[in-house]
């Protein structure tokens, strides 16, 4: 078996003096990273199926809207291998199971509201028979009306929940009174979260009434209340458990609960195990994605392109429930600024309800689509006045004087202006520009297009009260460490992070530490793996209880070395008091013979942050999180295809954790987003089928989508001024808007087919037939300014003739 690398010993960022191996600020391996590349990593469909157990499967939907006559479930019951048929008429507790608002019903109760809704669940001796049998059922519809699009919730006026407005000043007054006003309307399409890993879980009946359910959840307290309420049970009865997952991307918040509840349901009906994963194709129609949007804008600017005030309206597929959308909507509307200072401003947010799976959370949580409007306006006003597109940015960038958002939050750290300076310089952006300039006018079909785009993404849980943690840790009397917290690992790093907060906390080799899997009968109420958050609140839960346990073994120390608890310290693999240092795992051995306790929980809650939703203000987020990208793309002005040639990130990240990890988040986030913008097209047909339901009809992006040139660097000296856990920032979403600088150099690109005098609207995803379309028209647009151009000038010339002499 080949050795592992040893560990980095460089000290660590906070000036500890150390050589313990893996603390917090040094680049470590991540901890299942050999077990991944091996494929030793256990994953639900890798765990060993206890004895008896059965598979799940459910029948789908198959109208976007109707009611159900009859079900017909004889055959499905009669199928070979099949044990267990249930329907919403067998379910003990609780029928809704919509994790915030209501309107999710664990079965059909009567009425479907999307193609491939769950009408009954199966379970079977094995998969294959469990699906076969699920096919079987003769169900009778009656048809209702149904709407698929925004745009078609918006003109019936359907909406899962109120609209939210957020305003600041008189944004008429200033829209009326500006030099310059422009309107634009985008429409941004969704994303599969096409995590490797379907949505999957194993439920196993306990000895009492309970259940335990192995799940692949970014949630598991939602997880074990929401089974708990369907099975009538109290809480305490189910315990859930996660090790890993396969991705998640948001899929796995809210949309791991409906599996765990019908194989639980299945479990308890038929005293046995019971195991449930997701086919792709189930798993593409039967769970929710990222949300399109449709959005629009009205601003003002003067003629250096300064925003003077904006009329932004944002507007969500939610789909047929409300799930998290009222969250989502209201982080679109959050991030309807982006970098910029809007000035008077009003923000106005639609949850719109159409007839197809309810859409969920997804890495940005609306952020994303948020921020296209106003990033199509820098476009917008940069073609409007015949400017660089970047110098309208720089000038749009909050600063002092223009630093309160439109819902009231004050920016109070201005580290934009220096990271987009820096990028600049480093992408040598001012050069290429001129390149780019010179190659598209001596080329009549290909063209290059150049975009530097910003990112300010507010960290915190919107809902107040998720942004909390806690956490365990256990020293035991051999000086290793074990950590429980919260969180949940969905292959972002967050174990490692967390178990480096606490070697850092101790100063003690990384390898003592292990991190195992999240539980609810450990850590209770935990908040989901979320919103950036998962270092952030459990990095501090873990610290704190380290804290409380230091507390302790200095005091021992102190006494044992007749020195103020002062002069103890904690460096390098020791407990150091006073001239008497002591080997860690011996001074262990002797606080444990001491009785001094050796574990500890810990708990974090985010300070600052409010929101009041009456008036639309309120600080929402604890900080931001920056960063910046610069690409540049060739275009095929004959056919649309292109491909992205370089792109520079330069990401603030604070004082980093884990560098390497770092890293990795921001490469992978950008390639998402570059996908989300360009190649991911979700299609649905008028009934409410979704059409992309597999990898043939829709389309990741793949190693030959990454730009040819990629180059990510970090931030440096930018420790993050409020108190997180080693002055570290959220890396998890923030970079993943870097992909919209891909889709600003397509839109660059298109605009020098009428040598940059006209922006023309793209739509997302990019698609080559998109950018085709865009080229079309902005060819349109030039041959009808040649034609006026020529009238005008004839116009000119008939008139001198006809002057008199």
């Amino acid at each position: 078996m080949r050795k592992l690398p040893e560990i980095d010993r460089t000290p660590n960022p906070a000036g500890h003096a150390n050589s313990a191996r893996g603390v917090a600020g040094n680049s470590a391996m991540h901890d299942s990273a050999w077990k991944h590349v091996r494929g030793e990593a256990r994953y639900i469909d890798d765990m060993p199926e206890p004895e008896g157990v059965l598979h799940a499967a459910v029948g789908h939907s198959t109208h976007a809207h109707a009611k159900i006559k009859s079900m017909d479930l004889s055959a499905v019951r009669a199928f070979p291998g099949v044990v267990a048929v249930l329907t919403v008429d067998d379910v003990p507790g609780h029928i809704d199971i919509g994790p915030v608002f209501p309107g999710d019903p664990v079965l059909a109760n009567g009425l479907v509201e999307h193609v491939g809704q769950p009408l009954f669940a199966v379970a079977a001796t094995s998969l294959r028979a469990a699906r076969q049998a699920a096919r079987q059922a003769k169900v009778e519809y009656e048809p209702l009306d149904h709407a698929v699009t925004v745009h078609d919730a918006l003109e019936k006026q359907l909406f899962v929940r109120p609209d939210h407005t957020q305003q600041r000043g008189d944004f008429e007054k200033a829209l009326n009174e500006s030099p310059h006003r422009l309107q634009g309307a985008i429409n941004v399409g969704g994303q599969e979260h096409f995590y490797l890993e379907s949505q999957a879980c194993l439920v196993e009946p306990s000895e009492d009434a309970g259940v335990h359910v192995h799940t692949s959840s970014q949630h598991p307290s939602e997880v074990q209340t929401l089974v708990a309420e369907v099975l009538g049970l109290p809480i305490h009865e189910v315990t859930a458990e996660v090790r890993r997952m396969g991705g998640g991307f948001g899929g796995k918040e809210t949309q791991a609960a409906p599996l765990a509840c019908v194989a639980a349901l299945l479990a308890r009906h038929t005293g046995r195990a019971v195991k449930y994963r997701l086919a792709r194709y189930d798993d593409m129609v039967q769970t929710g994605k990222r949300h399109d949007f449709y959005n629009t804008y009205d601003i003002g600017f003067d003629d250096d392109g300064v925003l003077q005030g904006a009329d932004i309206m944002v507007a969500g597929r939610c789909g047929y429930s409300p799930d998290l959308s009222d969250a989502i909507v209201d982080r679109a509307m959050f991030h309807s600024d982006n970098a910029y200072s809007l000035g008077p401003a009003r923000v106005t947010g639609h949850r719109c309800k159409t007839h197809t799976v309810s859409n969920t959370a997804f890495r940005g949580f609306g952020g994303p689509q948020g921020m296209m409007t106003i990033e199509m306006a820098m476009d917008d006003i940069a073609r409007h006045l015949g400017q660089d597109p970047l110098d309208i940015r720089k000038r749009n960038l909050y600063r002092p004087g223009r630093d309160t958002t439109h819902y009231g939050q004050v920016v109070e750290q201005h580290v934009l202006a220096e990271l987009m300076e820096k990028l600049e310089i480093s992408a040598d952006y001012r050069k290429r520009r001129e390149e780019i300039v010179t190659f598209n006018r001596d080329n009549p079909v290909l063209k290059r297009g150049i975009a530097l785009t910003p990112v300010k993404f507010g960290i915190s849980f919107t809902v107040q009260h998720l942004n909390q943690a806690g956490a365990l840790v256990h020293i035991y009397t051999d000086g290793s460490i074990l950590v429980n917290h919260g969180g949940t690992e969905m292959g972002q790093g967050l174990y490692i992070k967390v178990a480096q907060v606490v070697a850092a906390a101790f100063q003690v080799d990384l390898e003592r530490i292990k991190v195992t899997s999240t539980r609810t009968d450990k850590v209770p109420n935990t908040s989901p793996t979320a919103a950036s958050s998962g270092s952030d609140l459990n990095g501090m839960a873990a610290l704190d209880a380290c804290e409380k346990i230091k507390a302790n073994l200095a005091d021992y120390a102190a006494q044992k070395f007749g020195v103020d608890a002062s002069e103890v310290r904690f460096a390098n693999n020791q407990v150091i008091a006073g001239e008497h240092a002591v080997d860690w795992a011996e001074f262990v051995q002797g606080a444990y013979t001491a009785r001094i306790p050796l574990f500890s929980s810990g708990y974090y809650q985010t300070p600052k942050i409010h929101y009041d939703r009456n008036t639309g203000q309120g600080r929402p987020f604890y900080y931001y999180a920056n960063g910046a990208a610069c690409s540049e793309v060739i275009v095929d002005t004959l056919t649309g295809e292109y491909r992205i040639l370089r792109s520079d990130i330069l990401h603030d990240v604070g004082q980093s954790l884990n560098p390497a990890i770092d890293i990795g988040q921001i490469e992978g986030a950008f390639i998402q987003g570059a996908g989300w913008l360009t190649t991911e097209e979700l299609v649905y047909a008028d009934d409410g089928r979704l059409l992309s339901n597999g990898p043939a009809t829709y389309k990741i992006p793949a190693v030959s989508d990454a730009p040819l040139d990629f180059r990510v660097s970090l931030l440096e000296n930018s420790p993050n001024k409020e108190a997180t856990v080693f002055r570290s920032k959220a890396v998890g979403e923030p970079p993943f808007m870097l992909g919209m600088s891909v889709w600003s150099a397509l839109r660059d690109a298109v605009a020098s087919v009428a040598d940059y005098r006209h922006s023309t609207p793209l739509d997302t995803p990019a698609t080559p037939e998109r950018v085709l379309g865009a080229v079309t028209r902005t060819q349109e647009w030039l041959e009808q300014q040649r034609a006026k151009d020529t009238a005008h000038k004839g116009e000119k010339e008939g008139n001198r003739k006809g002057a008199p002499a």
